[in-house]
């Protein structure tokens, strides 16, 4: 089923949803990350999301509802890196009754014009490698896989 999807600028007013949104993100990274704190948790400064010049957070809406979700935040790259800053991509959320619409790429893809409109070269995230659905949609955007990070309990 296909819906008319537009994406805006979060507000404070999407705080409730976009709260809900991240329950969402943490609930389904829990069975892709043992040493996720056996609590409650938040992952984002929401408010600081939506408000900081250094990072757009937007939401996808569909009939006034927002139904996604994804921020691009500008980071400092390490020094030995050819790229100063880079944005950062997270908090890619989709309501599960609109998955498989690419909503997700039309954030991106937002996401993506606003780095290039503060003069960015250069877009990063980070996945789960157990997400593979994620990886391969990220993939088709265009991501390429980088670095591996590696744990263990001690």
């Amino acid at each position: 089923m296909n819906h008319f999807i537009s994406i805006r600028p979060a507000i404070l007013d999407d705080l409730e949803t976009l709260l809900q949104f991240e329950q969402g993100v943490i609930e389904a990274e829990r069975p892709l990350d043992t040493f996720l704190a056996k609590r409650e948790l938040y992952y984002y400064n929401i408010p600081e999301l939506i408000t900081s010049e250094n990072s757009q957070l937007l939401v996808a809406v569909c009939n006034n509802e927002p139904v996604g979700s994804g921020y691009i935040r500008i980071e400092n790259a390490k020094q030995y890196h050819k790229n100063p800053k880079f944005g950062y991509i997270g908090f890619i959320f989709v309501k599960p009754n609109f998955r498989g619409q690419k909503i997700s790429n039309l954030v991106i893809e937002s996401l993506k014009n606003w780095a290039i409109e503060k003069d960015l070269k250069e877009l990063r995230l980070d996945v789960y490698n157990t997400n593979f659905n994620a990886i391969k949609a990220y993939e088709r955007f265009g991501f390429v896989k980088s670095l591996v990070n590696m744990r263990m309990d001690i």
